[in-house]
């Protein structure tokens, strides 16, 4: 039963885990570039290693807050149920 519990939560920290990973990148390349949008692989008006950074960005910190929301639900289910969702 932990695992079908964990299975949906994992779908649910998926989509909350790319929306807040957008939110963050978004800010952040506002803060740091003065820019409101990041470039994306079809502005024409952009060079590749800017393209290129941001895309390297977006991605590892989608990876990091997924990683942290799918950590946390795992540890939760387990001081609830006392076993690990393998």
């Amino acid at each position: 039963m932990a695992k079908v519990v964990y299975k949906a939560l994992g779908m649910v920290f998926g989509l909350l885990s790319g929306m807040i990973a957008g939110a963050v990148f978004k800010r952040a390349w506002k803060l740091t570039t003065g820019e409101e949008d990041a470039p994306d692989a079809t502005d024409e008006e952009r060079e590749w290693r800017q393209i290129l950074l941001a895309s390297a960005v977006q991605g590892a910190l989608l990876a990091v807050v997924k990683a942290v929301l799918h950590r946390g639900s795992a540890k939760g289910l387990r001081r609830v149920t006392g076993s690990w969702p393998a």
